[in-house]
């Protein structure tokens, strides 16, 4: 299971990036998938994360109706659209995998996931 995580660079405040998760080893019919983010000095935190099917997504408060997840199964890659932007958003992004398919509460908890892309850079400064 590997992944492989793009699409991060710099965008002004208001601007958009899709984040890609490129995904082998593993099938996107089955397990999680999530996107979490590290700033400087900070916790990683879950941002979204969508379950087998796409059966349950949940978002972070502070990303949700910014911030879509969606995944084709036909390129097995996951996408993160982030709209609107703001400086608060800058982070490493990366997307995670777990082969379980993991409860809406558990989803945004970083041990469940067992498998975790190198991260892309996100920089959103005017």
């Amino acid at each position: 299971l590997q992944l492989q995580a793009s699409g991060g660079g710099l965008v002004q405040p208001g601007g958009s990036l899709r984040l890609s998760c490129a995904v082998s080893g593993f099938t996107l019919a089955s397990g999680t998938i999530g996107w979490f983010r590290q700033a400087p000095g900070k916790e990683r935190e879950g941002v979204s994360c969508i379950r087998h099917g796409g059966s349950s997504i949940r978002y972070a408060d502070s990303v949700r109706g910014r911030f879509t997840i969606s995944k084709d199964n036909a390129k097995n890659t996951v996408y993160l659209q982030m709209n609107n932007l703001r400086p608060e958003d800058t982070a490493v992004y990366y997307c995670a995998a777990t082969t379980r398919g993991l409860i809406w509460s558990s989803m945004f908890e970083t041990q469940y996931y067992n498998t975790w892309g190198q991260g892309t850079l996100v920089t959103v400064s005017s």
